[in-house]
C-alpha cells in the first residue's frame, strides 16, 4: 500500500520480449518532488522501464501505481506525465512556441491561455525571444529547452527523461544538468531520468537505481551508491575501483592477500562467510594513501609503473612487491601536490595504506555482501 508521500510505486515489474526477459521484477517507489536516475549501460533495460512507467510498453507482470491509482493498463494519455526522449522528438515544420502548445490545444484551453502559458515556459526555460524559431534554427542545447518545455507545459506530476542530455556536446551537457536540476526543484516536481552517465546520476538525483541485466540491483543515495556499491558490478560501473582477487578471509575482519594480511571495517566485510573463504576486495583510487610510516596497518610496499597527469591529481599504477602470492597493479589518486612534494616518478617505491573503512569484501560468487 503506498504512503501519501509516495507519488510513483513500480511493484515488481517485468517485460518479456519473446523467450528474452528485458525487466526482471523490477520495484521502486518515488516521493512527490523526488528525482530519481535510472543508472545502467546500454540494453540493460532502464528505457524499458520508463516506457513501462509511461505507458508506452505494457509489463508482462507486475504494476504500475501513480498517486495511489493503479495505471498498469492505462495509456500514457490517462497517467498525467511529461515526457523528453532522447531525440527531443520536435515537429520540424512548428515553431518553438507551437510544439510548446501543441499539448496545451488539446486541453481546449483559450488562444489568450495557451499564449500566456508559452510565454511563461519560454522564459522558464531562457529562450524569450526564441519563440518564432523552427527546430532547424535552434541549437540542439536549445532543441533540448524546447522539449522539455512541451514536457511540463501541460502540468504532469510525473516527468520522464530518457536520456535527455546524450546528444549534446560536454560543454552544453554541463551547463544543462544543473539547469534541469534547478528547474526540477523549482517545480517540485516528481522526475525520472535514465542515463549511462554516471556522474550526470552522482550530480543530479536524489537517489540513483542500477540496473543490471534487468534487474534492480542498488537501490540508494548517490554518496550511498558511490561509498558502499552493493555488487562489484556497481563498484566498477561508477567511478574507477581497484579489485584486488583471490584474497583470503582469516577470520571476521581480516584477510590475506599473498603474504599481507588487511584489516577490514566489519561493516564493509562479508561476515557471513566461514573462514578460509575466497573473496575480492575492493577500494577506490582516491582512497590509495601515500604513507611512510612502517607502523601502520594495511600497508602495501609497491614500485610506481606508470603515471598518468590529469591537471589536479596525477593517477598512478602501483605494482606490489611481493614475495609470492598476487602482484597486480593498484592504481592510486595523488594530488599533484602530493606528487611534487615527495618526487614521486616512473620506478620510485612507495608504501601505500588501505584505510580500514574504504575497503570492500565481496565473496567469491561475486554478489555477497554483509
Amino acid at each position: 500500500m503506498s504512503t501519501p508521500d509516495i507519488y510513483l510505486d513500480v511493484q515488481s515489474v517485468s517485460k518479456d520480449f519473446g523467450r528474452f526477459t528485458a525487466l526482471k521484477e523490477v520495484s521502486f517507489q518515488a516521493r512527490r518532488g523526488e528525482f530519481i536516475c535510472v543508472l545502467g549501460p546500454s540494453g540493460c533495460g532502464k528505457t524499458t522501464l520508463l516506457r513501462a512507467v509511461a505507458g508506452l510498453e505494457k509489463q508482462t507482470r507486475g504494476h504500475v501505481i501513480i498517486e495511489g491509482r493503479d495505471v498498469s493498463s492505462l495509456p500514457v494519455s490517462r497517467r498525467n506525465v511529461g515526457i523528453v526522449f532522447q531525440s527531443y522528438a520536435l515537429f520540424p515544420n512548428l515553431t518553438a512556441r507551437q510544439n510548446i502548445a501543441y499539448g496545451l490545444k488539446s486541453q481546449r484551453q483559450s488562444r489568450q491561455a495557451i499564449q500566456q502559458r508559452v510565454d511563461e515556459l519560454l522564459d522558464l526555460v531562457g529562450l524569450r525571444g526564441m519563440g518564432r524559431r523552427h527546430p532547424a534554427k535552434l541549437s540542439g542545447g536549445q532543441q533540448q529547452r524546447v522539449a522539455l518545455a512541451r514536457a511540463i507545459a501541460v502540468s504532469p506530476h510525473l516527468l520522464l527523461l530518457d536520456e535527455p542530455l546524450s546528444a549534446l556536446d560536454a560543454k552544453v551537457r554541463l551547463m544543462l544538468r544543473g539547469e534541469i536540476r534547478q528547474l526540477q526543484q523549482r517545480l517540485g516536481i516528481t522526475t525520472v531520468m535514465v542515463t549511462h552517465d554516471q556522474e550526470e546520476a552522482l550530480t543530479m538525483a536524489d537517489r540513483i537505481l542500477v540496473i543490471d541485466q534487468g534487474r534492480l540491483v542498488q537501490d540508494g543515495t548517490p554518496r550511498q551508491v558511490y561509498d558502499k556499491p552493493a555488487t562489484p558490478f556497481v563498484a566498477g560501473f561508477i567511478g574507477a575501483m581497484n579489485f584486488i582477487e583471490d584474497a583470503r578471509k582469516i577470520e571476521a575482519g581480516f584477510y590475506d592477500i599473498g603474504e599481507t594480511r588487511l584489516s577490514v571495517h566489519s561493516e564493509n566485510g562479508t561476515g557471513q562467510l566461514p573462514s578460509g573463504s575466497r573473496v575480492t576486495i575492493a577500494i577506490r583510487p582516491e582512497d590509495v594513501m601515500i604513507q611512510h610510516d612502517p607502523s601502520m596497518s594495511n600497508l602495501l610496499h609497491t614500485r610506481v609503473e606508470a603515471m598518468e597527469y590529469r591537471g589536479s591529481l596525477f593517477r598512478i599504477d602501483l605494482k606490489r612487491q611481493v614475495s609470492f602470492g598476487n602482484p597486480a597493479t593498484i592504481r592510486a589518486d595523488v594530488p599533484s601536490e602530493t606528487v611534487r612534494r615527495l618526487g614521486i616518478a616512473p620506478q620510485s617505491t612507495l608504501s601505500v595504506h588501505l584505510p580500514v573503512d574504504r575497503l570492500r569484501v565481496y565473496g567469491a560468487e561475486r554478489d555477497l555482501q554483509s
